[in-house]
Parts: structure tokens; sequence; C-alpha cells
């Protein structure tokens, strides 16, 4: 009985000690973007690093591949890039085109207030 409790208790701390992400921004991109090439080069090696990145890491996905099936309920877009906030597999957010850094870190700061603050339970928890 005490190793089935050690196991449960380790399981436990194993399962609430690594970050769970819900959040997700899905980059829409295609190749010879020249604005995705510009987020590539502005926003993209430091977006990991950046409270924004570990709240909602970053997705590619590119348009002319086969749509994901765990996108399924997310609405194509032809213009690239597009970045789409989603939470639990549901679309938040939407932003057509890479406005430049400054104005890109403003929308993404607006689309990640429209999520649930983190820690809080979903509709789906």
């Amino acid at each position: 009985m005490r190793q089935l409790l050690a196991v449960l208790i380790l399981i436990a701390a194993v399962q609430f000690s690594f970050p769970v992400f819900s959040a997700e921004l899905l980059m829409l991109e295609q190749p010879g973007c020249p604005w995705c090439a510009r987020f590539n080069e502005e926003i993209a090696p430091t977006w990991p690093r950046t409270k924004e990145g570990q709240r909602a890491p970053l997705r590619r996905v590119d348009i002319t591949e086969p749509w994901p099936d765990d996108l399924s309920n997310i609405r194509r877009e032809i213009l690239t890039p597009t970045f789409v906030l989603i939470d639990d597999g549901e679309e938040i957010a939407r932003l057509r085109g890479y406005p430049g850094d400054e104005f890109f870190w403003f929308r993404i700061g607006e689309m990640l207030d429209q999520l649930p603050p983190p820690g809080q339970p979903t509709e789906t928890d």
C-alpha cells in the first residue's frame, strides 16, 4: 500500500512540475513570404524567452501544406503571416499580417489579455 501511495505522489509531482500549455500562437506562413521573413528576423528568435512566448508558444503552420487535423475548427487563411491565438483548440483572436515589431507586441498583448489568467481553470477543466 505504501508503494502505491509513493507512486501516486510521484506521478502527481511530475504532472504538476512541468508547465502545461493550453494556449498557442499559430503563425500561418508560406514559403517566399517577405513579411514572414521579417517576423523571423525581428521577433521569432526572442519569442520563446518572452513572457508572451511562455504563455503561448509559437506553432508554425505552412498554409501550402495539408491542414493539421487538430486545427480543423480553425479557419484557414490565405494572407501570411497571420497569427491566431488559440486556447484549448479554440480561436481566441487573430492578427492578419505583420505590422512591425512595436505594433506586433502591442497587438499580441491585447490578444493575450483575452486569455484566462494563468492557473485559472477554463470551461473544459
